[in-house]
């Protein structure tokens, strides 16, 4: 379920909210990656959102509401852009497309989820838990997707193999923004050909043991 920090504001015009608070965000995002949340402060956000500090208290409260407004505008494309898949057919053509929808809006989005994930450390307790909720309702999107390939018969796999393919997915995408610097010689569809090769290589089925490999 998409629940949302309510996050206070004086307009009553909801496109100008929306707009303004876009405007925030790419502002804010630039900053928070340059500087750091804490060194980052709320005049900073409004003179490069383009406005002045009291229309910037308008639309917000404190700078956590800022970070609140970055980690929600991931999660609406991550669901925007799922929710255009049949999710519930349960393919592997699905699984493929969706891994490709979501790897190339980490592509788009590298600055905010570096940012996401670098500040998130420094929040106050109640602001992490809502990252990390909102991490788990992006990732729930994939669990489920795997768990309809399974109950079609596409692949094999046991609940906890479904969860840990489901996190490892997610998390292996997440390089593209984090690694970004070592993977120069890379472009972005040949990370996500490989990482979904490798995903599904996993998943297909060879039932190896480890058991010998460890020493």
């Amino acid at each position: 379920m998409n629940i949302k920090r309510e996050i206070e504001s004086s307009v009553k015009d909801e496109s100008l909210i929306e707009k303004r608070r876009e405007q925030m965000i790419r502002g804010a995002v630039t900053l928070f990656k340059e500087k750091g949340f804490h060194r980052t402060t709320t005049r900073e956000i409004a003179k490069a959102a383009g406005f002045s500090i009291g229309t910037l208290y308008e639309y917000i409260r404190t700078k956590e509401d800022v970070l609140y407004l970055v980690c929600d505008s991931i999660y609406d494309e991550v669901h925007s852009r799922l929710d255009r898949l049949d999710i519930e057919k349960g393919s592997i053509s699905v699984l493929v497309s969706a891994i490709e929808h979501y790897y190339t809006l980490i592509d788009e989005m590298q600055d905010e989820f570096v940012v996401m994930y670098q500040e998130s450390k420094s929040l106050p307790k109640d602001a992490l838990n809502y990252v990390l909720n909102k991490e788990l309702q992006m990732m729930a999107i994939f669990e489920r997707l795997l768990t309809q390939c399974v109950e079609n018969g596409e692949i094999q796999m046991t609940p906890k193999e479904v969860v840990m393919a489901a996190h490892h997915l997610f998390v292996q995408g997440q390089m593209w923004a984090f690694r970004r610097w070592a993977l120069d010689d890379f472009t972005i569809q040949e990370f996500i050909d490989m990482q979904t090769k490798f995903l599904l290589q996993g998943m297909a089925g060879e039932n190896i043991s480890i058991q010998g490999a460890k020493s």
